[in-house]
């Protein structure tokens, strides 16, 4: 099956500047903006915000 362009992959990068990643998809129609998740940084040893990058 193709992949689609309404689903892009996307890199969610640390803010607290450890340079831990997530990857994961997100809807573009119902998500036009970037996104921002709050997940574990194993570098930190707490919850960050990740925020996506391009």
């Amino acid at each position: 099956m193709a992949r689609s362009k309404a689903r892009p992959v996307v890199t969610l990068r640390s803010t607290a500047g450890t340079g831990v990643t997530y990857v994961t998809r997100k809807n573009r129609q119902n998500q036009p903006d970037r996104m921002v998740l709050r997940k574990y940084d194993p570098v930190a040893g707490q919850h960050v915000e990740f925020r996506e990058t391009r």
